[in-house]
């Protein structure tokens, strides 16, 4: 068990683990909040807003800490901590919103708001993602699964390491920048080796792994699951295989996160020849968040003892507008004050200078007690034109419920809401290669949304008056994303489409005669 033999040697990581195990979620938070504002109290951050002051209030054995914190601090988006502070750091200024300089940031898939977030990755949050992935390589050994598997190498699908250098920092895929800084134990382990995760060209890398495929023999496979259906696919195709089993017998483990799998799983088994063990990531540019920490469950654990304050704000019409913007006066929640199967906006506070930042995405719990989550979907990307209340977690679920009774592989999709006349239509675009019989398909999936979504159900009926549907390849999905730049890595197509990015998806269905 060579992976598993090396991480319970470095036995402080796994007692790290079993006291989140085993502590309360809010004791574990607010010594995790006190270590970050203590790291970062000499930071211009630190003294505009008093860090020295709300520190002094952990002292007391109540919650005075938080709410000294919350009234002190604003909540702040991408736009309006990079306009006020985060612009600063890639001059090379120090100790703006943490301590020393900025010399890495991550570079967005772009999905929604700016075309391009730079978000700073500063040393601690690299040790603080390398720390929780070890926790997750710890965990499974709650599974049953052969000693051999932890000596095979483990296929990680991500951005360019060789990231681009302006002179004063360095920029690229979180993937890359934390690939490029694995442990040296871990590297005799990771595939495709240095050389070829340097390439920047996407379909050039995947060409490279195809041909060295053979060579290797993997048992763990890490990726957005679109690009590495794609890798599969091209492999499977080279060597005249029925199923990617026939030249990796002894794959058991993919490792997945950045968006839902259940849409890609029909299509995704076709693929192998014996069931693999799903494992979800929540792993954004921010940060490490959570991880499925248990084999029975499809719940992710939050992480809350590594570099992580979580704060939580109800996703409700009293503190979002229609359009997901967040309204003034918003009420914030901290852990202990959470309930389960409510949606929240997740605020995070973190060691690489965010602070009480909305990251955009919104959780559910499962479980209060052992911090147990599901992401339901964004902010921004979910359709209410009249109040349909349509969730990503809606969407997906639709998706994989049609895709399972007709047996059909949708390999991607995204949704529009559009005016229809003086009311509203939803256009939802099918990526699929299987013959599929239009009208069906288009109600199957509004069948589906009406079973899921009550308030869907009453809207069809009034002022949402027509969905349309329209059936497309799904490389023209991956087409628009390269021609926008955004191919490869933890790049992924947005579920739903507003603003500039739908006027763009639109154009290029249009200049390509696919509408």
């Amino acid at each position: 068990m060579a992976i598993l033999g090396t991480l319970l040697k470095k036995g402080i990581r796994l007692r790290d683990s079993l006291v989140q195990e085993y502590s309360s979620p809010l004791d574990l938070q607010k010594e995790e909040l006190k270590k970050l504002m203590i790291k970062a109290k000499d930071t211009e951050f630190a003294k505009k807003y008093n860090f020295d002051l709300i520190l002094k209030e952990f002292k007391k054995g109540d919650s005075d800490f938080y709410k000294l914190y919350s009234s002190n601090i604003p909540i702040y988006n991408y736009d309006t901590i990079y306009t006020e502070w985060w612009y600063r750091l890639k001059g090379g200024e120090e100790d703006i919103t943490w301590p020393g300089a900025i010399r890495h940031f991550a570079l967005t898939s772009g999905t929604s708001g700016a075309a391009s977030k730079y978000i700073p990755i500063t040393k601690d949050m690299v040790k603080a993602i390398r720390k929780t992935g070890v926790r997750q390589i710890l965990s499974l050994s709650k599974y049953d699964l052969p000693d051999k598997l932890f000596t095979k190498g483990i296929l990680m699908l991500g951005g360019s390491t060789d990231l681009e250098f302006n002179g004063t920092y360095f920029s690229g895929d979180l993937s890359g920048i934390t690939t490029g800084r694995l442990p040296i134990w871990f590297q005799r382990f990771y595939k495709p080796g240095k050389k070829i995760s340097k390439n920047k060209n996407w379909g050039d890398k995947l060409e490279q792994i195809v041909e060295k495929a053979p060579d290797w023999d993997i048992g763990i496979i890490v990726g957005v699951p679109a690009w590495l259906q794609i890798l599969l696919e091209k492999i499977i195709e080279r060597y005249r295989l029925k199923t990617i089993h026939d030249l990796w017998p002894n794959l058991r483990i993919f490792v997945h996160g950045g968006v839902s799998f259940e849409p890609y799983k029909q299509g995704f088994e076709r693929l192998l020849d014996k069931p693999l063990i799903y494992m979800e990531t929540y792993l954004a540019s921010e940060g490490f968040l959570a991880f499925q920490a248990l084999a029975d469950r499809r719940s992710m654990r939050l992480v809350l003892n590594n570099g992580i304050f979580h704060e939580f704000i109800p996703f409700n019409e009293e503190n979002f507008d229609a359009d997901g913007g967040l309204l003034p006066h918003a009420k914030t929640l901290k852990i202990d004050e959470i309930e389960e199967d409510v949606d929240y906006a997740l605020l995070i506070s973190t060691c690489a200078g965010a602070w009480r930042y909305l990251i955009g995405d919104v959780i559910r719990f499962a479980s209060k007690e052992e911090s147990e989550i599901h992401i339901t979907g964004r902010t921004k990307h979910f359709l209410s034109l009249c109040g349909e209340h349509l969730s990503m977690d809606n969407m997906n679920r639709a998706v994989e419920l049609v895709s399972e009774e007709l047996n059909l592989n949708i390999r991607e999709f995204t949704v529009l809401g559009m005016p229809h006349g003086s009311l509203f239509m939803h256009h939802w675009f099918v990526g699929t290669d299987d013959k599929v019989d239009h009208d069906l398909l288009l109600q199957k999936i509004d069948d589906s949304l009406k079973q899921l979504n009550d308030d869907y159900v009453v809207e069809r009926k009034h002022a949402l008056k027509e969905v349309k549907l329209t059936i497309l390849s799904p490389s023209v999905f991956y087409a628009w994303l390269k021609s926008i730049g955004k191919e490869g890595g933890q790049n992924k197509f947005p579920r739903v489409l507003k603003g500039e990015k739908a006027e763009q998806w639109m154009a290029y269905l249009k200049e390509n005669g696919l509408i």
